[in-house]
């Protein structure tokens, strides 16, 4: 049975830019996305009256930000505008606000905006230019851990230990994302592909990780106009139906039980969002799965149930997430081969899959996509604690 929630929204516009900008600012490339997607709805400037903006939150030292909206750039008839931030599940909560903003009647059409210079930034001094003043809390420096990549190989190592996956199973989660990439024109490695042997020949950057374990670094700007399914149905585009919504936290477990580096937050998340929407995991088309790191998708493919806990390194060999294979995941390269937008890179790769404007990776009859997201610190050196599960699906 569906929950009064399914179904009730849809994403009416979208758009994204995503690459090696030089020269441009976030808040330039929010700004054109935003503009896009309204574009992309069939809606003018006038008809967007709340504005949300999602920021990633950095692992260490203080995020840059802006105080010059994209809504007061566009000149957009805004009631409110705020910014919403948590780790690898912005456009997640992202939808949580704006559905509430449209079921209260506060809002008609909402923008929801990003934007980031993260290629562009690393190409100067530090870490996306930030000062490196340590946040309270935080841990993890004097024991080695400096940058993300070091407490996400703590999942990678303890995963091997207790199931034996090796690195020719992470290996195999890079080169079938790379498959996919290069049916991607937009992937920033379109063009090329990636052998198994490539991979073993990559530098190690913080064992057991090698280079191609580790997601890209990209400038972005990205953004959607949502509402009621009712008034998307008159827009331009084919509305993309919000079916369910879920959130999980890893600080619910015990720290010290080492479990927390074999599984993800993903069981309340799944339950949410399946239960919202009626479904099973069987009803999934195309997987669009948050890929930091090769061992997240591990971790997800047994979490979700696609294969049993300890199975997920033999399941991604076996090439099943791979074009052909039995479940299609990150159909346009992912984080890993795509480009990087957080969870912005996921749900933009879900909504074109059932908009079918997937082209050459298009997935056969794609109707229900799970999009997921992942990351936001609570403990260092520890891990990314957040999950968030979403599930869009093509109009009936």
């Amino acid at each position: 049975m569906t929950h009064a929630f399914s179904g009730k929204y849809a994403i009416a516009g979208m758009a994204f830019l995503a690459g090696r900008f030089p020269g441009k600012t976030a808040r330039t490339l929010e700004v054109e996305a935003v503009r896009l997607a309204i574009e992309d709805a069939g809606l003018r400037r006038e008809d967007v009256d709340a504005a949300i903006n999602t920021r990633i939150e950095s692992g260490s030292g203080e995020s840059r930000g802006w105080t010059d909206s994209y809504a007061r750039i566009l000149g957009l008839p805004a009631k409110t505008y705020f910014t919403v931030q948590r780790g690898g599940i912005m456009t997640h909560l992202a939808i949580l606000a704006a559905t509430q903003l449209l079921e209260l009647g506060i809002a008609t059409y909402v923008a929801v905006g990003y934007g980031a210079t993260d290629w562009s930034d690393t190409r100067g001094a530090g870490e996306r230019r930030q000062r490196h003043r340590e946040r309270d809390g935080l841990w993890g420096r004097p024991h080695g851990d400096l940058a993300a990549a070091s407490h996400h190989s703590f999942f990678a190592s303890r995963h091997m230990h207790e199931f034996g996956t090796t690195s020719d199973q992470l290996g195999m989660v890079a080169v079938s994302h790379r498959r996919w990439a290069c049916l991607n024109p937009r992937a920033q490695m379109y063009g090329r592909p990636l052998t198994l042997d490539d991979y073993r020949a990559s530098p190690f950057f913080v064992e057991p990780y090698r280079k191609l374990d580790l997601c890209l670094q990209s400038d972005s700007g990205a953004a959607f106009v949502i509402t009621t399914m009712e008034r998307a149905r008159s827009l331009r585009r084919p509305p993309i139906g919000v079916l369910g919504l879920g959130l999980g936290e890893a600080m619910r477990e015990l720290w010290w039980e080492k479990r927390n580096y074999t599984n993800l937050a993903v069981a309340t998340a799944k339950e949410s969002a399946f239960g919202q929407a009626g479904l099973t995991l069987a009803d999934v088309d195309v997987a669009e799965l948050y890929d930091c790191f090769t061992t997240e998708v591990v971790l997800q493919v047994e979490d979700y149930g696609w294969c049993a806990k300890g199975e997920g390194g033999p399941f991604v060999a076996s090439g099943a997430i791979a074009p052909g294979g039995s479940i299609p995941v990150n159909t346009g390269g992912g984080l890993l081969s795509g480009y990087y937008m957080a969870d912005w890179t996921p749900f933009v790769e879900a909504v074109t899959q059932l908009r079918g404007d997937g082209g050459e990776r298009q997935a056969k009859d794609a109707e229900v996509a799970i999009v997921s997201g992942h990351g936001g610190e609570i403990l260092r050196p520890g891990m990314c604690s957040t999950h968030g599960t979403l599930l869009l699906g093509r109009d009936a």
